[in-house]
């Protein structure tokens, strides 16, 4: 009876140690296999590493070749890419490769797109992906940008930054920064000491209204006050100047690359040119053969250089045109411009060689200069060699999308002076909208103290611009720099 109870036990542990000692190879082979499979994941995530590494790599270069050679977009080979370049380690061994993609900017943008493809040695599943746009930055980093003394009244309402080499006296609403070159200025436009380089004149809260006179709060020694009530995203000064030299357009070259593959005419032979731009990428050209006169007894009383009505009594059509290639139309006189385009980008330069101050050129608009799209498909410049001018009868209510360069003048509209035997009644008008930036060497305005002008000024600022400028608009820098960074499939 004993034997046959041992024998019994025997049968029951035999199964038990071979069910347990299955488990524990199913355990330990699950254990094995958990380890196996992270050291596999972790050398994946190595080589994934290193391939993103590496298509960073494959951008950084081509950032480098473009700062040698700004306008090459097919890896100095001449021919269309892909390009593929090997990647080596420290000690010359290869380690993976990329392969870059370059899309060269649109005419008039600097934006250039770069896909760099990475991957590690012996790894399939190791491709990553990069995508960037680099780009140079252009003079329309501000909103406005002046080389001189810059008055802001009440009624004036901006909506981007704004810089000036001199001082800024601002007594509207500023939704960006407001900076200037130096610390203090001597205000024109009053008696007193030096202010601060940028300064309002409107009374603090709860006070309402400007005083004219000297603002001690607004001088030294005392500390600037923040002013949210008139600088919303506040003031900065002294801050490095603007190179207005290096952001000068270079007329020359314009002119060479309008007769190449743009649209150039010579002087028009009589007061200037009109040009209408269209929807459908035309325009009109015609030659304005006469200008309105003023009003008996409307007069430059300010004795301002170019004073007049610089607007058309009569004109002639010279012919209609498709928009040049390259975006480019340079007249070489005075030019009259409106209009409207869509998904176009164009710029328009006035300008006569060689350079006299007492012929230079302004681009001059009295009626609607309109975009279609507002999300950078239209883009239009207007470069003067002298003045941006809004003449004395134009609308009521102006609207004017565009990049404005006064190169050595001002953007702005002369003085007309009020009073029933002067200049009425188009001595003072509703509201103008300068939607784009606005570049003057010299002071800018479209109102005076005494309530004439534009009673409202409206200045929008179009980030479009910024990396996607018109053609030949002034860059402030000939570095490439990187606007996005993303990594795609």
């Amino acid at each position: 009876m004993k034997k046959n109870s041992l024998a019994n036990r025997d049968g029951v542990i035999l199964p038990l140690v071979l069910v347990f000692g299955t488990l524990a190879m199913i355990i330990l082979g699950g254990i094995i296999s958990w380890a196996t499979m992270n050291v596999r994941a972790a050398q994946q995530a190595v080589k994934r590493e290193v391939a993103i590494q590496i298509a960073e790599s494959g951008v950084e270069y081509y950032r480098w070749h473009l700062a040698h050679a700004p306008t090459d977009y097919q890896d100095g080979t001449g021919a269309a890419g892909p390009y593929l370049h090997y990647f080596y380690d420290k000690s010359g061994d290869k380690i993976g490769q990329f392969t870059l993609t370059i899309t060269p900017p649109p005419i008039g943008s600097s934006i250039v797109t770069v896909k760099s493809e990475g991957k590690s040695s012996n790894n399939f599943f190791g491709t990553r992906t990069i995508t960037t746009r680099l780009a140079k930055p252009s003079l329309a980093k501000y909103a406005v940008a002046a080389n001189s003394f810059m008055r802001f009244g009440q009624g004036t309402e901006i909506f981007g930054p704004i810089h000036c080499n001199s001082g800024i006296r601002f007594d509207g609403i500023a939704h960006n920064v407001i900076s200037s070159a130096v610390a203090t200025f001597d205000d024109p436009d009053h008696s007193g000491a030096a202010e601060f380089g940028v300064h309002t004149h409107v009374n603090p809260p709860p006070g309402t209204g400007v005083d004219d006179s000297f603002r001690p709060l607004e001088a030294p020694p005392n500390t600037p006050q923040a002013r949210s009530d008139v600088f919303l995203a506040g003031r900065q000064f002294p801050v490095p100047a603007v190179d207005f030299t290096g952001l000068t357009a270079d007329f020359s070259q314009m002119k060479t690359d309008a007769q190449a593959a743009g649209f150039y005419r010579a002087g028009s032979g009589a007061m200037g040119y009109h040009v209408l731009l269209k929807t459908n990428d035309t325009f009109s050209l015609y030659r304005v053969d006469s200008l309105k006169a003023p009003p008996n007894g409307c007069t430059n009383s300010n004795n301002q250089t170019g004073w007049g009505s610089w607007s058309i009594n009569n004109e002639t059509l010279l012919g209609t045109y498709s928009l040049p290639a390259n975006g480019l139309i340079f007249l070489e006189d005075n030019i009259f411009v409106d209009g409207q385009i869509n998904t176009a980008r164009v710029s328009i330069v006035a300008a006569v060689f060689p350079d006299d101050p007492s012929t230079r050129k302004s681009i001059t608009v009295n009626n609607n200069l309109l975009y279609t799209n507002y999300d950078g498909r239209d883009v239009i410049a207007l470069i003067a060699q002298n003045n941006i001018n809004v003449g004395l009868y134009s609308q009521d209510i102006l609207r004017i999308d565009a990049a404005l360069i006064a190169q050595k003048g001002r953007a702005g509209r002369y003085y007309y002076e009020s009073g029933s035997k002067h200049c009425d009644p188009d001595d003072t008008k509703n509201t103008i909208t300068l939607n784009g930036m606005i570049a003057s060497d010299q002071r800018y305005g479209f109102a005076y103290t005494d309530g004439t002008g534009y009673q409202t000024r409206n200045i929008i600022y179009d980030t479009n611009l910024l990396y996607s400028p018109p053609p030949s608009f002034p860059q402030t820098s000939d570095q490439y720099i990187t606007i996005s960074w993303a990594e795609t499939l």
